[in-house]
């Protein structure tokens, strides 16, 4: 059994330890860079057509595999299409290291208009991560959720909650420990602003095992970006099966 994550106030206590050890991880990590195929594509199917957008940090960009058909995006749409036959158009809009904040400011005002029907988020770990406040996380996340329903305003929104921190390889034990506390008070705060505000909050992805990660230890692997896709499609459909998905926080 896993421990138990500190309390978020405790893990200020230990912040020179997170310097420390997330220093030493940083340095050691293969840094990687995403696919460099074009971010935006489609797959036949039957009108009406499922517009995907998703929108994030360096997992929406598809950081951890060599081609964009291995990514989240395209494993979303390849899923989507599978599940409803429908022609899938979709679009990525991921960058590394991006915070709620960021994809907020810099990337929501300078997509197309488009119609998107159906918008995913990747967003909260480099929040939690950068140890960013919880007040700090409220507005820059919270406003990311006000821009995109004001720029689409049908469009059905889903979050993907940040992973477990104690299950990334890469993370050493009390790092990931300190990191899990942000992790959780993220998810939880996250949650709430979703159900205000019209959007959808998926449960936590599990981590079944090391395979599902790249060689960096930290971005997914192709396993993984499809393990995550499957996990979200439900939630992208408004399916009645997703209530037998585990609750967690």
């Amino acid at each position: 059994m896993k421990p138990s994550p500190f309390h978020p106030l405790v893990s200020w206590l230990l912040y020179p330890v997170y310097a420390w050890q997330g220093t030493s991880v940083r340095r050691k990590t293969e840094r990687m860079l995403p696919p460099s195929n074009l971010p935006i594509g489609e797959i036949a199917g039957k009108d009406p057509a499922i517009r995907l957008l998703v929108i994030g940090d360096s997992s929406a960009a598809g950081v951890g595999v060599t081609d964009a058909w291995q990514g989240l995006c395209v494993r979303l749409a390849v899923h989507l299409q599978g599940r409803t036959g429908r022609k899938i158009i979709w679009r990525t809009a991921g960058f590394n290291s991006a915070t709620s904040g960021q994809l907020r400011d810099h990337v929501v005002p300078n997509l197309e208009r488009g119609m998107w029907t159906h918008i995913v988020l990747t967003t909260g770990t480099n929040d939690a991560k950068n140890f960013h406040s919880l007040p700090r996380f409220k507005r820059e996340f919270g406003g990311l959720l006000y821009a995109l329903k004001a720029k689409w305003p049908e469009a059905h929104i889903v979050w993907s909650k940040v992973i477990d921190f104690r299950d990334v390889p890469a993370m050493p034990p009390l790092l990931g420990r300190i990191l899990e506390a942000r992790a959780s008070a993220i998810n939880r705060l996250g949650e709430r602003l979703c159900r205000e505000r019209m959007a959808i909050p998926a449960t936590r992805l599990p981590i079944e095992g090391p395979e599902g990660f790249s060689s960096d230890g930290f971005h997914a692997s192709a396993l993984g970006y499809d393990a995550w896709a499957k996990h979200l499609v439900p939630y992208i459909l408004n399916l009645p099966d997703i209530e037998s998905h585990s609750v967690d926080t």
